[in-house]
This record gives C-alpha cells, structure tokens and sequence, in this order.
C-alpha cells in the first residue's frame, strides 16, 4: 500500500551520473500511478448502501395514505442524520432513483410557492381595499371639476366681510361694508357672465346673498387643496368634555344682603334654572373681607364666613320661592369701590370654577366683570358663555365730570368685553348700549311673593273688600341717579296741578340728605321714610307706584308693583318697553302728560292680572324665555342628542361644511382684542390710570386667609434674577 505525500524513491548512490538518476525516479513514478489507479477502480466498482436519510424518506412518503404530505414524519427523517454520506450504483450514480426519492421535497416546495402566491394576493386585494377606503374619504367628488383659484377681487371682498370686528371698534357702519362686498360680488358675477361660453353656465354670486355665497366659494377653494381649518390663533383648544350632565356657572358683581339687582336676579336664576335638574348649577358671587361688608351691607351687617353668608342667602330665597334649593354656592375676592358704588374682582375670577365644572358660563354683567379681568378668556375655558347686561353705564358717566370723554372710552372697552368674552348677550332692554353679538329680552322676573300678593288683593277686591286705601308711593335707592333728579323736576314744574296730591318716598342712600333738602326748598308734597323691601306689608295698600327713571335699564319695582295689581306710572322710555302690554301700565312722554296719567291712575282702579300677565311676569317664563333667546336650550339638547345617538358628529353626507375648512376672521380679531386687553390689564399703572382700585390685579392675603386660598405670592409667583 502506497503511502500518500511521502517520497519513497532512493537517495542516488555514489559516482552515479544524472541521467541514470533521473530514469530512475521516472520508472518510480510510473509505478505509483499504476497503483493508485487499480485504488480507484476498487472504489468504484464497489457496491454502496442506500443512505439512511433516503431511507427515511421514502418509509414516511410510503406510509402516507393520503395525497397530504406527513409534515411531521418527514421532519422526523431529519432528525439524527449524517449529511456527509456519499453513494453510488453499479458504478455510477443513481439518478434515477434520487429523482423519485425526492419527489416529496418538490411537493413541499411546490406547496410552498402556492402560499407565497396566496399571501401576495391578499395583500393586493387589502391594498386595493384601503385605496378605495381612502378614496371614499376624500372631501373632493369624484365627479369634482377643478376649481379656478381665488382673484384679487374675491380675497378684497372675503377680507372685508371677515373685518366687520374692526369697523364697528372703529365705528364704520356695518351697512358700508355689506355694500362694497355686495358690489366686489357682483363685479365677479359679471366678469363670469362675460367669460362664459355657454348662456346655461351657472354664476358665482347673487346679489341677494352675496356673503353666503362668498363663504361657500372660499370654502370650496380650500377644500378642493385639501386645507382643514383646525382652530384658532388665540385659543389653546383645551375645554370642558361635555358629560352626561352640564354645568352652568354664573357669575355676578354683588351678593346678599346687598339687595341690588345683580345680587338679587341671579340668585333667582340660579334657584330655577337647577329646579329643572337638567343641569348643575353654581352661583359665584364676590366675598368682601370685613372692612368692605361694614360699607356695602345694610344695617352694618357682617359675615366672617363664606358659609356663614351662603346659609343667610339661601334661607333669604327659600323663604321666597317656596322651594328647596339645589344648586352650589362659590365665592371669588372682591373689593368694594366707593367712588362709583361697586365692586370689583380681584384677580382672575375665572380661576375659582374649576376646569371639570367649565361648561356653560353666564356672566351678570359681563363688562363690569372683565372690565379690569386679566385671566383666562372666557370663551377659551368655556362652551358657551352668555353675557346678561343689567346696566346702563354709559348713563351713569355722563352725569360725573368728563363724563362725555369717560363714557366714549367706556363705550369701545364694553364693545371689546362682548366681542372678546361672549359667544352670546342678553339685553335687558333697549335702555342698554347696543353691544356686539347682543339682543334685546327680559330675562328677569319677580319674587313670588309679589305675585301672591297680587292674587290676595284681586281676591278681596272680588269679595267687595278695598283693597287700595293709600294713594301713591315711589320706592328707590336715594340716589340722583335712581330718578330723583327727574321726580323733582316734575313736581316743580307742576306743583300748582299736583295740588292736593301726595307722594310717600322709600328709600335710603348716600345723596338723602340732598334730595331731602331739595324738596324741602321747593316746598314739595313729597314725604319722605327710611328704605324698606318692597313686600313689607306697609306698602300694600298702596295703588299707584309712580317711577319717572330713565336711567333704569328695567326696574324691578315696576314689574313687581304691577305683580301685586297696583298702577305703575313711568316714562315711555326702552327701559319700560316690556311694561306697556300690561293695561295698568301707563307711561307718559311729556310732563304734562305724567299730570294726566297721575289723575287717571288716582281716578279708577287698576284691572286685576289674568293668568297669562301673571305668567309673564313670574320667573318659570324668565327662565323659559333665557333658555330660548340664550340659545341654552340648543347646547343642552345638543349634548343630549350626542348621548343618546351613537354616531354623532358624523355625517353621512358629503355636504360642505364652512366651519371645517374656513377659517373665521371675526374669530382671530375676537382673540387679538382679548390678548390687548389682557396685555393693558396687566400693567398696574395703565389699571390705575383707567380708575381700578388698586391691588386687585390680584387677592389680597385677607383674601387668602377668608376663602382658604395660596397666598397671593404663592398662586401667582414673580420670577427674576
């Protein structure tokens, strides 16, 4: 046996030449060559075992019954054998029956190929479905033309429209610009008429409602680019999530045991508004620490509590609706201004309505609330707030000094307030500035009790009992303001034709002793008494209440001298516009006309209320009438339809929507007007200029201490180096 890689050739012998050397190693060659190759005829002509992995293969395709490959036995084959083995055949390979034996592998593979193909075709198939998916998604038709871009006449006009915020703070009619937008839409109605090619071609514009259709042609503009207005520029996006149930806060300037007409209407809207149980209701009134309650209370009356104060005011309105109440009582700092009678918030009276309870907000007086208000925007924290203006204010600073150039500046800031802080404003009558977004309604009713007692005197007066034994009476806060002023004009004027006639006056305040002395030096018939509520049973039997105000934006002690069946005899002015249905109200426009009205009013007696007068004075139909011309009534149905609708929000149709895809103009002017404001009211300097007490740009730490709250430097710290 030869072996391999080791030379076995003799070393050359000594004196032996070279070439019997080299003939020598040749022969040496030839011999091995010899011997390796009968090796390797041995090898081949051998006979060779069929492989073990072979051998598996075909016992688990054999013992297959069906045309299903046994996955398992075949993956059994595998297990424990050696790759490395070689065979052959009668000295070649067997292809032959290789080729049979793996006729399971192919199978396998086969199998295999048709997966992948199954697999890439459900993938096309979910591909195609998303495209048509996304397709159907499209705001844009499929049958949708393209839509010509905007000229520059149409972007003037739409610039225009959008600008009226800033016309009316500038004073510019709205009527003017309703015209140049008119005429720009009809200069775009010609130019396509002129272009078109076919007479059947539809125009852009009509004339008769040219701004619908402008915003309907911006719409289509910026919805055929794929553009989607999301929101503001001012606002953060962040509100209340409306629930199951809503929330209503109202706010207001002065509370119990002051009785003035921002203390004493909105407790009465806060006690039947929950009475529906429809919605929670919070009441949110300032507290003033003790130095300030010592000057506003009657009596000198003092709390040292909120709770304290809040069982007093709810046991003074059971007392008069005759229900229990159910709604929550908050309190927010205040401080008390005596040059002008009023208080004033400090701080950022939004803060103390927590943001899960920032639903529906209304304001009782939104511009005395935010004429110094810097904090959070109203709208931004609320769905929907709604201004109710119980004031004249205007009227009120004219008769101070500078009053013209007071009331001009005052004018444009509470046109700001109702731009920037209200979705929408109630008027109480037409007495009021005529604001932004607002409307003339009377929210306001009357006490009960009034209305009782109106049913008590028809009722004697039925049975044939007077039920009037006094003639006339004024009742009033003794201020010039109140109508004093006016009343003493009058009965100077006609002091000679008033002969014989008597007025009894109620009332208290800081200008008595210079009404008093005034009447007193003309020698007028007018007795005067301390204050008194106007259900004491004293005034009774009273028949005529005569109200010669004009500053009034709709006296409560009208409507509830007409509650209890008496005659009212006021001025024909705005304020007194929803009294003149009543047959007992008998208003006069000059002053001889208040001597007639006077004498007729003492002549006869008044007609008793039928059930619908009644009715409209009471405070279900305030309430009723506040749901409807608020739009209150919209926003908590709304909710209740998405609640109980599974797909609400969505639409099934494709039809356009301007709020989606266009963004408001009046709505970014309304934020830039607020963000000046907040920028002004944050400088104390400009505060104090503009006549703020000072300190309330924020509580103070007696504040802090009443009401449990972080101190002042701690709720609001200052940062610096």
């Amino acid at each position: 046996m030869a072996s391999y890689g080791v030379d076995t050739r003799p070393a050359p012998a000594a004196g032996e030449g070279a070439l019997s050397f080299l003939s020598r190693g040749i022969r040496e060659d030839l011999r091995l060559i010899r011997a390796r190759a009968g090796e390797l005829e041995t090898f081949l002509t051998a006979p060779v075992p069929e492989p073990e992995l072979f051998a598996r293969l075909r016992r688990a395709y054999s013992s297959s019954a069906s045309t299903r490959l046994d996955l398992s036995a075949i993956g059994k084959a595998f297990v424990g054998t050696d790759v490395v083995g070689r065979g052959r055949s009668g000295g070649r390979w067997g292809w032959e029956e290789v080729e049979a034996e793996w006729e399971p592998i192919r199978m396998v593979k086969a199998r295999l190929r048709e997966l992948e193909r199954r697999r890439q075709g459900q993938a096309t198939d979910m591909l195609h479905k998303v495209k048509l998916s996304l397709k159907s998604m499209s705001f844009v038709p499929e049958s949708a033309e393209e839509v010509p871009p905007l000229d520059l006449g149409e972007l003037l006009a739409y610039f225009l429209k959008q600008s009226g915020p800033l016309f009316d703070q500038l004073g510019i009619k709205r009527d003017v610009c309703d015209k140049l937008v008119e005429s720009l839409c009809s200069k775009r109605k010609d130019h396509l008429t002129y272009n078109s090619f076919s007479a059947s071609e539809p125009s852009a514009f009509s004339n008769d409602n040219a701004g619908d259709e402008l915003d309907l042609r911006i719409a289509s503009v910026l919805q055929s680019t794929g553009h989607n207005y999301e929101g503001g520029f001012w606002n953060d996006g962040h509100k209340y999530e409306t629930a199951d149930k809503r929330h209503v806060a109202i706010v207001t300037t002065a509370s119990l045991p002051w009785m003035t007409g921002t203390a004493v209407n909105p407790l009465f809207r806060a006690a039947y508004l929950a009475k529906s149980s429809k919605q929670d209701v919070t009441l949110v009134v300032p507290w003033l620490c003790k130095s300030d309650q010592e000057l506003v209370y009657p009596n000198s009356m003092t709390f040292s509590s909120p709770q304290e104060q809040e069982a007093y005011m709810r046991n003074w309105l059971e007392e008069r609706v005759g229900f229990k109440t159910d709604f929550k009582i908050s309190f927010y700092p205040g401080k008390f201004q005596k040059e002008r009678r009023s208080i004033i918030p400090a701080g950022d009276t939004s803060q103390f309505i927590p943001s899960k309870e920032a639903d529906i907000a209304i304001l009782e007086e939104p511009e005395h609330l935010n004429w110094y208000h810097h904090g959070k925007r109203w709208t931004d924290k609320f769905n929907h707030v709604v201004g109710v203006v119980h004031t004249n204010y205007l009227e009120y600073i004219k008769r101070e000094k500078n009053g013209a150039i007071q009331a001009f500046f005052v004018k444009h800031i509470n046109n700001l307030v109702a731009r920037a802080y209200c979705h929408k404003v109630l008027r109480l009558s037409g007495a009021t500035q005529d604001l932004p977004k607002s409307m003339i309604c009377n929210v306001h009713g009357v006490n009960p009790k009034f209305l009782e007692v109106g049913e008590r005197i028809a009722a004697e007066r039925e049975s044939g009992q007077q039920a009037f034994s006094k003639g006339a009476y004024f009742l009033g806060k003794m201020v010039w303001a109140k109508g004093y002023r006016e009343l003493i004009d009058l009965f100077a004027k006609h002091k000679s034709d008033l002969e014989g006639f008597k007025l009894d006056i109620y009332g208290n305040g800081e200008d008595s002793h210079e009404v008093q002395s005034a009447a007193m030096k003309l020698n007028l018939n007018l007795n005067f008494h301390k204050g008194r509520d106007h259900a004491d049973d004293s005034l009774h039997g009273y028949k005529v209440f005569i109200n010669p105000s004009i500053s009034d934006v709709l006296c409560t002690a009208t409507a509830e001298a007409l509650a209890m069946g008496k005659f009212v005899v006021c001025a024909d002015h705005p304020s007194n516009d929803f009294f003149r249905s009543f047959p007992n109200c008998l208003t006069y426009k000059t002053s001889e006309d208040f001597v007639a009205k006077v004498k007729e009013a003492m002549a006869r007696d008044p007609q008793p209320l039928t059930p619908e007068q009644r009715y409209n004075l009471s405070w279900e139909a305030a309430t009723q009438r506040f749901m409807e011309h608020s739009e209150l009534d919209k926003v908590l149905s709304s909710n209740m339809d998405c609640t109980s609708t599974s797909g609400c929000g969505k639409s099934g149709d494709s039809k356009m929507k301007k709020s989606a895809s266009l963004p408001n103009m009046s709505g970014i002017v309304d934020g830039g007007l607020a963000f000046a404001h907040y920028c002004f009211t944050g400088n104390e300097l400009l505060r104090l200029s503009t006549g703020a007490i000072p300190g309330t740009l924020n509580y103070n730490k007696q504040h802090s201490l009443d009401l449990h709250l972080l101190p002042p430097q701690v709720q609001n710290p200052i940062y610096g180096w």
